[in-house]
């Protein structure tokens, strides 16, 4: 197992559950080259855990502040205005300053059905390095839902890494199952189109922020200030085994053509 923190588990991750990512950042064993262009490449690791491989992706913004990047990642609120996949996401509650449990639904190219994910979030600012991580738990105010198919993350995180003034090295890394029989051409599109599109559209996000951010509650950044936290406190009896909550959907895709879906299209819009 490859996280520390397992699924379904609420507890404030420590040391060790960041140390996880940062390993598997460093790690170069196994590790298969999937796509490789400009400042970008990702890769791909089968693992014990699920059947979908590891993805990990890494690239180097040269005109892009950590701070910034972080910000990003981390407002709610902005990711609305830049996150084109997201159908629906929102936090539920607050674990403590540095945890919190939230939703995320995300759009799925037609005719594939869309996912969603509740999770545990955790995050840590050491100055040069930042990291943002999440696996999936079960929060009884989120069911699953008709019409989505409920998710498992087992370790996904984000790594920034300052580099200079306005440079930073950006790490992805997700161990996550979106459940369901997908055809094997979903898997290899993601790694080898969509994982790199999303990197071009997080770094437009960048982009954008200083000046969004001036108009949208300029000071209001609870990530960083733990007295803005309006969120209210984890009810642990709401916290359910992950078990129960697994999709009533039907979850085989398996015999959707690639043909039938435009990917290109889900990824510009």
């Amino acid at each position: 197992m490859l996280s520390v923190l397992q699924v379904g588990e609420i507890r404030v991750a420590d040391d060790s559950d960041f140390r996880k990512l940062k390993n598997l950042d460093e790690d170069t064993d196994n590790w298969k080259l999937e796509y490789q262009k400009n400042n970008t490449s990702v890769w791909t690791k089968t693992n014990e855990v699920s059947s979908f491989k590891i993805v990990k992706v890494r690239t180097t913004f040269d005109d892009i502040a950590g701070e910034t990047l972080y910000d990003v990642l981390h407002d709610p609120e902005y990711r609305k205005a830049w996150d084109h996949s997201m159908l629906e996401g929102y936090e539920i509650c607050a674990i403590n300053p540095n945890n919190d449990i939230g939703y995320y639904a995300l759009k799925s190219p037609p005719p594939l059905r869309n996912r969603d994910f509740v999770t545990q979030r955790s995050w840590l600012d050491m100055g040069k390095e930042k990291w943002i991580i999440n696996h999936s738990v079960n929060h009884e105010s989120v069911p699953p839902r008709k019409g989505y198919i409920r998710g498992i993350s087992y370790l996904t995180g984000y790594l920034i890494r300052q580099q200079g003034q306005n440079k930073c090295q950006f790490t992805y890394v997700s161990q996550s199952d979106p459940r369901g029989k997908l055809p094997v051409w979903v898997v290899n599109k993601a790694t080898k189109i969509l994982a790199p599109k999303i990197i071009s559209r997080i770094q437009k996000a960048c982009k954008g922020y200083p000046s969004w951010k001036s108009k949208n509650n300029p000071h209001l950044k609870p990530w960083m200030f733990p007295e803005q936290m309006t969120l209210p406190r984890l009810d642990m009896s709401q916290i359910k085994p992950l078990a129960a909550g697994v999709s009533s959907e039907s979850l085989d895709e398996s015999g959707i053509n690639e043909d039938e879906v435009d990917a290109e299209e889900y990824v510009n819009d």
